[in-house]
Protein backbone atom coordinates (compact mmCIF):
# COMPACT_ATOMS: atom_id res chain seq x y z
CA UNK A 1 0.00 0.00 0.00
CA UNK A 2 0.99 3.75 -0.58
CA UNK A 3 1.88 5.46 2.67
CA UNK A 4 -0.29 7.17 3.90
CA UNK A 5 1.68 10.93 3.82
CA UNK A 6 1.43 10.59 0.16
CA UNK A 7 -2.31 10.42 0.04
CA UNK A 8 -2.16 13.52 2.27
CA UNK A 9 0.45 15.67 0.41
CA UNK A 10 -0.45 14.93 -2.88
CA UNK A 11 -1.21 18.31 -4.51
CA UNK A 12 -1.85 17.39 -8.39
CA UNK A 13 -2.72 14.47 -10.41
CA UNK A 14 -2.13 14.65 -13.68
CA UNK A 15 -3.54 11.92 -16.97
CA UNK A 16 -3.72 11.47 -20.56
CA UNK A 17 -7.04 14.02 -21.31
CA UNK A 18 -8.91 15.68 -21.58
CA UNK A 19 -11.60 15.22 -19.38
CA UNK A 20 -13.50 11.96 -20.20
CA UNK A 21 -10.96 9.86 -21.38
CA UNK A 22 -10.50 6.28 -20.24
CA UNK A 23 -6.68 7.60 -18.13
CA UNK A 24 -9.63 10.21 -15.91
CA UNK A 25 -11.82 7.54 -15.63
CA UNK A 26 -8.82 5.30 -14.28
CA UNK A 27 -7.53 8.57 -12.48
CA UNK A 28 -10.88 8.79 -10.74
CA UNK A 29 -10.69 4.92 -9.44
CA UNK A 30 -7.03 5.50 -8.23
CA UNK A 31 -8.48 8.59 -6.12
CA UNK A 32 -11.19 6.40 -4.67
CA UNK A 33 -8.96 3.48 -3.86
CA UNK A 34 -6.65 5.81 -1.72
CA UNK A 35 -8.76 8.27 -0.45
CA UNK A 36 -6.49 10.90 -2.73
CA UNK A 37 -8.10 14.48 -3.07
CA UNK A 38 -5.79 16.14 -5.54
CA UNK A 39 -6.52 18.67 -8.39
CA UNK A 40 -7.01 16.73 -11.72
CA UNK A 41 -4.60 18.55 -15.06
CA UNK A 42 -5.43 16.38 -18.33
CA UNK A 43 -2.28 16.52 -20.38
CA UNK A 44 -2.51 15.98 -24.42
CA UNK A 45 -0.31 12.92 -25.10
CA UNK A 46 1.56 10.44 -22.92
CA UNK A 47 5.01 12.26 -23.60
CA UNK A 48 3.65 15.43 -22.13
CA UNK A 49 2.43 13.76 -19.04
CA UNK A 50 6.41 11.94 -18.97
CA UNK A 51 7.68 15.49 -19.30
CA UNK A 52 5.57 16.74 -16.51
CA UNK A 53 6.51 14.46 -13.70
CA UNK A 54 10.13 15.37 -14.56
CA UNK A 55 10.33 18.64 -14.86
CA UNK A 56 8.21 18.87 -11.50
CA UNK A 57 10.35 15.89 -9.80
CA UNK A 58 8.51 15.79 -6.25
CA UNK A 59 6.12 14.28 -4.05
CA UNK A 60 3.20 16.60 -4.72
CA UNK A 61 2.81 15.31 -8.30
CA UNK A 62 1.57 11.93 -9.46
CA UNK A 63 0.58 10.82 -12.41
CA UNK A 64 -1.92 8.05 -14.42
CA UNK A 65 -0.87 6.65 -17.48
CA UNK A 66 -1.93 2.88 -19.81
CA UNK A 67 0.62 0.89 -19.49
CA UNK A 68 -1.21 -2.32 -21.59
CA UNK A 69 -4.12 -3.58 -23.20
CA UNK A 70 -5.43 -6.48 -23.57
CA UNK A 71 -6.49 -6.49 -27.41
CA UNK A 72 -3.44 -4.20 -28.59
CA UNK A 73 -0.39 -4.88 -26.14
CA UNK A 74 1.94 -2.80 -24.42
CA UNK A 75 1.89 1.12 -24.48
CA UNK A 76 5.01 1.66 -25.73
CA UNK A 77 4.76 5.39 -25.31
CA UNK A 78 4.50 4.36 -21.73
CA UNK A 79 6.75 1.60 -21.64
CA UNK A 80 9.63 3.36 -23.22
CA UNK A 81 9.66 6.31 -20.67
CA UNK A 82 10.08 4.60 -17.44
CA UNK A 83 13.46 3.93 -17.06
CA UNK A 84 14.29 7.38 -17.21
CA UNK A 85 11.47 8.19 -14.60
CA UNK A 86 13.27 5.87 -11.95
CA UNK A 87 16.15 6.82 -12.69
CA UNK A 88 14.40 10.23 -10.71
CA UNK A 89 13.09 8.35 -8.05
CA UNK A 90 9.59 8.02 -9.68
CA UNK A 91 8.25 4.89 -9.58
CA UNK A 92 4.96 2.48 -10.20
CA UNK A 93 3.29 3.27 -7.04
CA UNK A 94 -0.05 1.22 -7.77
CA UNK A 95 -2.16 -0.49 -11.13
CA UNK A 96 -5.53 -1.12 -12.09
CA UNK A 97 -7.35 -2.69 -14.92
CA UNK A 98 -10.06 -0.33 -16.52
CA UNK A 99 -12.94 -2.66 -18.84
CA UNK A 100 -12.98 -0.39 -21.81
CA UNK A 101 -16.60 -0.07 -23.47
CA UNK A 102 -16.58 1.79 -26.58
CA UNK A 103 -19.62 3.32 -28.42
CA UNK A 104 -20.12 5.14 -31.54
CA UNK A 105 -20.88 8.86 -30.31
CA UNK A 106 -22.23 11.89 -32.91
CA UNK A 107 -24.81 14.14 -33.99
CA UNK A 108 -25.73 11.80 -36.56
CA UNK A 109 -29.29 10.32 -36.91
CA UNK A 110 -28.46 7.68 -38.71
CA UNK A 111 -25.04 5.97 -39.03
CA UNK A 112 -25.14 6.15 -43.08
CA UNK A 113 -24.67 9.84 -42.46
CA UNK A 114 -21.22 8.99 -41.39
CA UNK A 115 -17.91 9.98 -43.07
CA UNK A 116 -15.55 10.59 -40.52
CA UNK A 117 -14.50 8.61 -37.20
CA UNK A 118 -11.88 10.09 -35.32
CA UNK A 119 -9.98 8.45 -32.43
CA UNK A 120 -7.36 7.28 -30.44
CA UNK A 121 -5.47 4.72 -33.33
CA UNK A 122 -5.62 1.78 -30.40
CA UNK A 123 -9.55 2.59 -30.31
CA UNK A 124 -10.02 2.59 -33.59
CA UNK A 125 -7.76 -0.99 -34.01
CA UNK A 126 -10.13 -2.01 -31.11
CA UNK A 127 -13.22 -1.40 -33.15
CA UNK A 128 -11.68 -2.39 -36.51
CA UNK A 129 -14.36 -5.61 -37.75
CA UNK A 130 -17.50 -2.89 -36.53
CA UNK A 131 -16.19 0.03 -38.80
CA UNK A 132 -15.85 -2.63 -41.45
CA UNK A 133 -18.57 -4.81 -41.13
CA UNK A 134 -20.82 -1.33 -40.95
CA UNK A 135 -19.35 0.93 -43.67
CA UNK A 136 -17.80 -1.69 -45.92
CA UNK A 137 -14.58 0.52 -45.79
CA UNK A 138 -16.37 3.22 -46.88
CA UNK A 139 -15.43 6.08 -44.30
CA UNK A 140 -12.20 8.20 -43.35
CA UNK A 141 -10.35 7.16 -40.44
CA UNK A 142 -8.83 10.27 -38.53
CA UNK A 143 -6.44 9.22 -35.47
CA UNK A 144 -6.35 11.70 -32.57
CA UNK A 145 -4.12 11.76 -29.54
CA UNK A 146 -7.09 10.50 -27.41
CA UNK A 147 -10.76 9.22 -27.68
CA UNK A 148 -11.70 12.46 -25.46
CA UNK A 149 -9.87 14.64 -27.76
CA UNK A 150 -12.09 13.25 -30.45
CA UNK A 151 -15.44 13.33 -28.54
CA UNK A 152 -14.85 16.78 -27.65
CA UNK A 153 -14.46 17.94 -31.22
CA UNK A 154 -17.59 16.70 -32.19
CA UNK A 155 -20.28 19.42 -33.36
CA UNK A 156 -24.00 19.37 -34.11
CA UNK A 157 -22.85 21.93 -37.20
CA UNK A 158 -21.44 18.38 -38.57
CA UNK A 159 -23.22 14.98 -37.92
CA UNK A 160 -21.28 13.12 -40.88
CA UNK A 161 -18.26 13.56 -38.04
CA UNK A 162 -18.04 11.08 -35.51
CA UNK A 163 -16.09 9.62 -32.73
CA UNK A 164 -15.01 6.35 -30.94
CA UNK A 165 -14.73 6.63 -27.24
CA UNK A 166 -16.64 5.58 -23.82
CA UNK A 167 -20.40 6.19 -22.92
CA UNK A 168 -18.61 8.40 -19.78
CA UNK A 169 -16.91 10.47 -22.07
CA UNK A 170 -20.14 11.09 -23.93
CA UNK A 171 -22.17 12.01 -20.96
CA UNK A 172 -19.62 14.04 -19.95
CA UNK A 173 -19.83 16.11 -23.28
CA UNK A 174 -23.78 15.80 -23.29
CA UNK A 175 -23.05 14.09 -26.75
CA UNK A 176 -25.64 11.46 -28.52
CA UNK A 177 -24.49 7.89 -28.20
CA UNK A 178 -25.62 5.94 -31.79
CA UNK A 179 -24.25 2.62 -30.77
CA UNK A 180 -22.80 0.93 -28.06
CA UNK A 181 -20.54 -1.75 -27.22
CA UNK A 182 -19.20 -1.70 -30.84
CA UNK A 183 -15.48 -2.82 -29.22
CA UNK A 184 -15.09 -6.43 -31.58
CA UNK A 185 -13.65 -8.14 -27.99
CA UNK A 186 -15.96 -7.71 -25.84
CA UNK A 187 -13.61 -8.74 -22.48
CA UNK A 188 -11.45 -5.63 -23.85
CA UNK A 189 -9.26 -4.45 -20.54
CA UNK A 190 -6.66 -1.60 -20.57
CA UNK A 191 -3.93 -1.60 -17.37
CA UNK A 192 -3.18 1.78 -15.84
CA UNK A 193 -0.77 2.72 -13.47
CA UNK A 194 -0.07 5.66 -10.82
CA UNK A 195 3.11 6.90 -10.88
CA UNK A 196 4.91 8.88 -8.09
CA UNK A 197 7.63 9.30 -5.52
CA UNK A 198 6.54 7.76 -2.25
CA UNK A 199 7.12 4.12 -0.59
CA UNK A 200 4.92 1.48 -0.68
CA UNK A 201 4.30 -1.56 1.81
CA UNK A 202 3.33 -4.80 0.47
CA UNK A 203 -0.38 -5.56 0.12
CA UNK A 204 -3.16 -8.34 -0.57
CA UNK A 205 -1.99 -8.84 -3.98
CA UNK A 206 1.86 -7.28 -4.61
CA UNK A 207 3.57 -7.09 -8.44
CA UNK A 208 7.35 -6.26 -9.20
CA UNK A 209 8.51 -4.38 -12.06
CA UNK A 210 12.02 -4.55 -13.24
CA UNK A 211 13.84 -3.54 -16.42
CA UNK A 212 17.14 -4.74 -17.47
CA UNK A 213 19.62 -5.30 -20.38
CA UNK A 214 21.87 -8.18 -21.15
CA UNK A 215 25.00 -9.30 -22.79
CA UNK A 216 23.87 -9.96 -26.78
CA UNK A 217 25.04 -13.94 -26.27
CA UNK A 218 23.17 -17.10 -25.96
CA UNK A 219 21.40 -17.41 -23.04
CA UNK A 220 21.61 -13.95 -21.53
CA UNK A 221 17.93 -14.14 -21.02
CA UNK A 222 17.51 -17.36 -19.86
CA UNK A 223 19.70 -16.69 -17.34
CA UNK A 224 17.73 -14.35 -15.83
CA UNK A 225 14.36 -16.52 -16.29
CA UNK A 226 16.23 -19.48 -14.65
CA UNK A 227 16.62 -16.74 -11.37
CA UNK A 228 12.65 -16.11 -11.20
CA UNK A 229 12.01 -20.74 -11.73
CA UNK A 230 14.60 -20.69 -9.14
CA UNK A 231 12.71 -18.12 -6.33
CA UNK A 232 9.45 -19.88 -7.39
CA UNK A 233 8.63 -16.35 -8.71
CA UNK A 234 5.63 -16.25 -11.29
CA UNK A 235 6.14 -13.89 -14.26
CA UNK A 236 2.96 -12.17 -15.24
CA UNK A 237 4.68 -10.51 -18.29
CA UNK A 238 7.85 -9.95 -20.16
CA UNK A 239 8.31 -7.47 -23.48
CA UNK A 240 11.70 -6.23 -25.10
CA UNK A 241 12.21 -3.32 -26.66
CA UNK A 242 15.42 -1.57 -29.05
CA UNK A 243 17.73 0.21 -26.65
CA UNK A 244 18.12 2.88 -29.11
CA UNK A 245 22.21 1.93 -29.08
CA UNK A 246 22.98 -0.42 -30.90
CA UNK A 247 21.05 -2.99 -33.40
CA UNK A 248 20.44 -6.54 -32.06
CA UNK A 249 20.84 -4.90 -28.59
CA UNK A 250 17.68 -4.44 -26.20
CA UNK A 251 16.42 -3.65 -23.16
CA UNK A 252 13.64 -6.31 -21.21
CA UNK A 253 10.73 -5.68 -18.90
CA UNK A 254 9.58 -7.80 -16.64
CA UNK A 255 6.68 -8.00 -14.32
CA UNK A 256 6.21 -10.76 -11.40
CA UNK A 257 4.37 -11.79 -8.57
CA UNK A 258 5.24 -10.77 -4.91
CA UNK A 259 6.69 -7.31 -3.32
CA UNK A 260 10.63 -6.24 -3.09
CA UNK A 261 9.82 -7.03 0.80
CA UNK A 262 9.62 -10.55 0.50
CA UNK A 263 12.85 -12.42 1.12
CA UNK A 264 12.83 -14.64 -1.77
CA UNK A 265 12.14 -11.62 -4.39
CA UNK A 266 14.71 -9.27 -2.64
CA UNK A 267 17.19 -11.90 -3.28
CA UNK A 268 16.39 -12.95 -6.77
CA UNK A 269 16.40 -9.10 -7.41
CA UNK A 270 20.38 -9.45 -6.07
CA UNK A 271 21.53 -11.95 -8.70
CA UNK A 272 19.40 -11.09 -11.79
CA UNK A 273 21.52 -7.45 -11.00
CA UNK A 274 24.77 -9.43 -10.87
CA UNK A 275 24.12 -10.78 -13.97
CA UNK A 276 22.91 -7.80 -16.16
CA UNK A 277 24.41 -4.71 -17.76
CA UNK A 278 22.14 -2.42 -16.64
CA UNK A 279 19.43 -2.99 -13.80
CA UNK A 280 16.31 -1.19 -12.85
CA UNK A 281 13.32 -1.75 -10.46
CA UNK A 282 10.71 0.20 -11.94
CA UNK A 283 8.44 -0.06 -9.06
CA UNK A 284 6.94 -2.79 -6.37
CA UNK A 285 3.47 -2.32 -5.50
CA UNK A 286 -0.16 -3.23 -5.06
CA UNK A 287 -2.41 -4.61 -8.01
CA UNK A 288 -5.65 -3.54 -7.32
CA UNK A 289 -8.79 -5.89 -8.27
CA UNK A 290 -10.71 -2.45 -8.63
CA UNK A 291 -12.80 -1.90 -11.74
CA UNK A 292 -15.26 0.25 -13.56
CA UNK A 293 -17.74 0.30 -16.21
CA UNK A 294 -17.14 3.22 -18.13
CA UNK A 295 -20.58 4.44 -18.27
CA UNK A 296 -22.76 6.17 -15.81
Amino acid sequence: MINNSFCTDLKQLIYLGPEGSYSNAAANMFSELYGLKPEFLPCSSISEVIRTLQRANNDKLAAVIPIENSVEGVVRESIDNLSALAALGIQILSELRLPVEHALIGFAKDKTEIKTISSHPQALAQCRNYIYNTWEGEIEENPVLSTSLAVRALSPDKPESAAIGSEYCANIYKIPVIDRFINDEKNNTTRFILLGKASTAKGTSSRTSITFSTENKPGALNKVLEVLERFSLNMSYIDSRPSRKQLGEYIFYIDFEGHITDENVNSALQEIKESTNMFTVLGSYDVSKMGVKTKQ
